[in-house]
């Protein structure tokens, strides 16, 4: 009985501790609602907004009818597009654009017809070593409680299909590449939901083992030991849903006329040797426009790497028309660039085009929305999503850009598949471009000389491009 008193006293000390937490004022009084509701006068314009917008899509209602003329498709600097790719239901945006990148470029030296990297191949590989990722970090952060910051983040994000052009060089330097026809794309991999899912699950499960293990006194090389064994499930879960990734193959190569030039044996690594041939690590330099952070500064974004053993994300921070100036040289060379930027604003899907004119949402709910883009980033209003090609620029009689064109991976569409940005939206909306090192300018040399500053993995404006 007294115990039974002695709990009811304590929750009725915690209900009044709580109650006594919470703020009497800073709520919506009578008086302030009066005044709030007065903002509304419910006048025949009001009235009439209210019956469009209730029977109507927004969208529909604030387009800017005048933002139709003039549309000009015409551009004075262009890299031939190689058709358009589709990565149907999946956040592979990353790898078909970078592939892309490199698939112009063995086209055009090898004088080939419709050709394509095989994205799935890439794929397999990216998300094995994503679940060793996950799997070593739980290992480094065995020690740490459950509620610490970087411990929480991993249990979030244990896989992902998106990513960053660190993928590009962490995949393909380490496992190359193969021919689209050679691991071909199935139903998981075009669409990677349920199987991201399924992983994900087992991973988390996994983690917990792991540290339960280190709880129960195993050291790090019996962990890693366990660990081995758990990448071997994830591995046959791949093989289910991806199918198994080729040691050799026969390929033949045809020209442009579909004619066969050359049939070799091949091994993955080989391949990639043949037709890309770079060092991606170290021959390509990530440049962002992050005005709510310090220009001409090296920035390195922890975990941000798809390989345990690869490099995290490190890039310069510059003004938009620093950047510009690097497009438009590499276009003016032929060569495409992995481009990212916010592709959801101000989109005309039925044009493919990208203009910040093209909604007027100010003139329909009777405000304005004037957050620059320093603001919408330090906001969450903002930030990279989605990764495509940058492949034309067109310049004025000044060399000034008016607009843009990039190679989308959305399948056929408007301009086949391509979008054009104005250059307005392109300083608006614009994050991330990687430009071979060829073209940065001596500042971006000498920025890559500093000692990166080192961001947190949770950085909201380094999500991964989708």
């Amino acid at each position: 009985m007294k115990r039974n008193n002695l709990w009811i006293t304590a929750l009725a000390l915690g209900i009044t501790l709580s109650a006594f937490g919470q703020q009497t004022s800073g709520g919506i009084s009578p008086e302030m609602l009066q005044q709030i509701k007065q903002s509304y006068k419910g006048t025949p314009t009001d009235k009439a907004i209210h019956n469009a917008i209730s029977n109507n899509d927004i969208n529909k209602l604030a387009v800017n009818a005048e933002s139709k003329n003039n549309f000009d498709t015409y551009f004075s600097n262009k890299v031939d597009s190689k058709g358009i790719t589709n990565q149907k239901s999946s956040g592979r945006c990353w790898l078909f654009t970078g592939l892309n990148v490199f698939r112009a470029q063995a086209i055009a030296k090898y004088n080939m017809g419709d050709f394509q990297f095989s994205q799935n191949y890439s794929f397999f590989w990216d998300q094995l070593e994503k679940a060793n990722l996950f799997l070593q970090g739980i290992i480094d952060t065995r020690e740490k409680p459950m509620d610490d910051k970087m411990v929480e983040w991993l249990f979030k994000n244990p896989l992902s299909d998106g990513g960053q052009f660190t993928g590009i060089s962490d995949i393909l330097g380490k496992y190359g590449v193969v021919p689209s026809d050679v691991m071909v794309e199935t139903n998981s991999s075009e669409s990677t939901g349920r199987m991201a899912n399924l992983i994900s699950l087992k991973l988390k499960e996994f983690g917990l083992q792991l540290r339960d293990q280190s709880v129960k006194g195993s050291k790090v090389a019996a962990l890693e030991k366990s660990k081995t064994e758990m990448l071997g499930t994830i591995y046959r879960m791949l093989v289910l849903n991806l199918g198994e990734p080729p040691t050799k193959f026969t390929w033949t190569r045809k020209d442009a006329q579909g004619n066969p030039v050359e049939t070799k044996e091949y091994t993955p690594k080989s391949f990639f040797d043949e037709y890309i041939g770079k060092d991606l690590t170290n021959n390509y330099v990530m440049l962002m426009n992050d005005p709510s952070r310090e220009y001409y500064k090296l920035y390195e974004i922890d975990f941000d790497r798809h390989r345990y053993d690869g490099k995290n994300w490190t890039y310069v921070n510059l003004p938009i028309e620093d950047i510009k100036e690097m497009a438009i040289a590499s276009i003016k060379d032929s060569t495409m660039m992995y481009f990212s930027c916010d592709v959801g604003k101000f989109f005309d899907r039925e044009r493919g085009l990208l203009d910040v004119n093209y909604y007027d949402y100010g003139s329909l709910m009777g405000t304005t929305f004037g957050m620059d883009k320093k603001q919408r980033i330090q906001t969450f209003a903002s930030g990279s999503s989605h990764a495509m090609t940058l492949m034309a620029v067109d310049l004025d009689a000044n060399g000034t850009p008016k607009k843009w064109m990039v190679e989308n991976s959305w399948g056929p569409g408007a301009n086949s598949g391509h979008l054009i940005m104005t250059d307005e939206w392109f300083n608006e909306y614009m994050f991330r471009l990687v430009v071979d090192k060829k073209y940065i300018t001596d500042k971006v040399k000498d920025v890559l000389k500093q000692t990166p500053t080192r961001l947190p993995a949770w950085d909201p404006m380094f999500t991964d491009e989708y």
